[in-house]
């Protein structure tokens, strides 16, 4: 038979990671003919054995490298249940001529939702009075209410934000609607970028509460640690929701132990979940620490958001018209 006859065969779409995926999300397929495989995990050392004979995969925390790739002829599509990229080799990629798509802006919303969960929470001390109402502290006050945690408001307040992207504008917004200044930090280490940015260490100085919304990236991967910490001035909160390496999480202990910061909510550590040494473990029973397990991006909502995007930059790059692409 000509070549031009040959039987084709169908693409084979392989999702490595469904189990990332609430079990709420609709999870809707391609709306063209295909094959489809999906694990709920796979380990770094299945995924090229599960994409030997894949066309696309699909993943949101399974790494795809360079040695992966090397052993990959048919791949020709990797799609990113997520917006962080760094768990593909995306210069590999871009070499072998793979195209890489991510999903954006899903998750104005519910991340910016979960911080302000983290600084109520942790402002109002909800934690440690739900801790002393289950100890019986409000039978052994003897009256109407106690006051073993200081409460504060958060009008008049300052809010630092580091990262000025969807998210940190949608948290902003909410700071604003809760009478709180809110200030932008300029990026660490960077000079002029015009009047909508704060001086990154006035913003140390000056902020009750700072929030993290930035991108892990060689310019800011730790870039909060002792000396920073010594500059907060205030005391402040401190919340993460975006990547556990922006921080050192040894000197964000030493920084409560010393008193530099009053209080963390962290949704994000640099190991998920955390390994048995990890610096946050002996100080998670603590009333001003909170540790919540990778879920501010996780809202049923924003997950099917999600996606859906996946699923139609799966057909765009069907129909030779890729969208979101970070390597092509």
């Amino acid at each position: 038979m000509p070549p031009d006859f040959a039987p084709r065969s169908l693409p084979r779409i392989v999702f490595l990671d469904r189990d990332t995926i609430g079990p709420a999300v609709r999870l809707t397929r391609p709306r063209f003919e295909h094959e489809w495989i999906e694990y709920g995990a796979s380990a770094p050392g299945q995924v090229a054995e599960r994409l030997v004979s894949a066309t696309i995969a699909i993943t949101n925390k399974a790494p795809i490298r360079e040695h992966d790739l090397a052993k990959l002829p048919n791949l020709r599509m990797i799609a990113i249940a997520a917006t962080g990229y760094d768990i593909v080799d995306v210069p590999a990629c871009r070499a072998r001529g793979i195209v890489v798509s991510n999903v954006r802006g899903y998750a104005v919303n519910t991340v910016a939702e979960h911080a302000f969960a983290l600084i109520l929470t942790l402002r109002r001390a909800i934690v440690g009075f739900r801790q002393d109402v289950i100890a019986g502290e409000w039978q052994k006050a003897g009256q109407f209410c106690f006051f073993n945690h200081p409460i504060h408001e958060l009008a008049g307040s300052t809010l630092g934000i580091i990262g000025e992207g969807v998210i940190g504008q949608s948290v902003a917004r909410l700071g604003q609607a809760f009478g709180m200044k809110t200030l932008f930090a300029a990026h660490k280490g960077v000079q002029g970028l015009g009047p909508l940015y704060t001086p990154f260490d006035e913003v140390l100085e000056t902020s009750d509460i700072i929030t993290l919304h930035c991108p892990l990236m060689p310019g800011t991967r730790e870039m909060l640690a002792m000396p920073e910490f010594r500059k907060m001035k205030k005391r402040p909160l401190l919340i993460n929701t975006a990547r556990g390496g922006l921080v050192v999480e040894s000197d964000v202990v030493q920084a409560l132990d010393e008193g530099l910061l009053s209080g963390i909510g962290f949704d994000c550590l640099t190991s998920e979940p955390p390994r048995p040494d990890h610096p946050f473990r002996p100080i998670l029973g603590r009333p001003n620490v909170i540790v919540t397990p990778h879920v501010s991006w996780a809202s049923n909502e924003a997950m099917q958001v999600l996606w859906d995007q996946v699923v139609r930059h799966i057909e765009n790059f069907h129909a030779g018209q890729p969208s979101n692409v970070v390597a092509s």
